[in-house]
């Protein structure tokens, strides 16, 4: 499985964005998908996993009320919507594929590049 991240950028704290990972290849799997991020100088850190349904997503504390993830299968893609963007929320942000998936980083086995996100105060 091959994925795509996109939609980083720069903005304004308080504002959006929304970053899409798209999956190639073995997509008839029905993987987790999951994105992590990773600050300067910081660990990788969990922030939102959905299952393959859709119907069951969890999200790391820190974002816990403003990002939202969500999937549409159809188009192999992931997204993550993010809102009341803040400044500590600037990193590269990765996104992950696996059957299981769960909320540490050694249980993704597919991973795409990251796309990073500059929140500016």
């Amino acid at each position: 499985v091959q994925l795509q991240a996109s939609g980083g950028g720069l903005v304004q704290a308080g504002g959006s964005l929304r970053l899409s990972c798209e999956a190639s290849g073995r997509t008839s799997s029905r993987y987790t998908m999951g994105w992590f991020r990773q600050a300067p100088g910081k660990e990788r850190e969990f922030v939102a996993d959905v299952t393959w349904t859709g119907l069951t997503t969890y999200y790391g504390d820190s974002v816990k009320g403003r990002f939202t993830i969500s999937r549409d299968n159809a188009k192999n893609t992931v997204y993550l919507q993010m809102s009341s963007l803040r400044p500590e929320d600037t990193a590269v942000y990765s996104c992950a594929a696996d059957l299981r998936g769960g909320l540490l980083e050694s249980e993704y086995e597919y991973w795409g590049q990251g796309t990073e996100v500059t929140v500016s105060s």
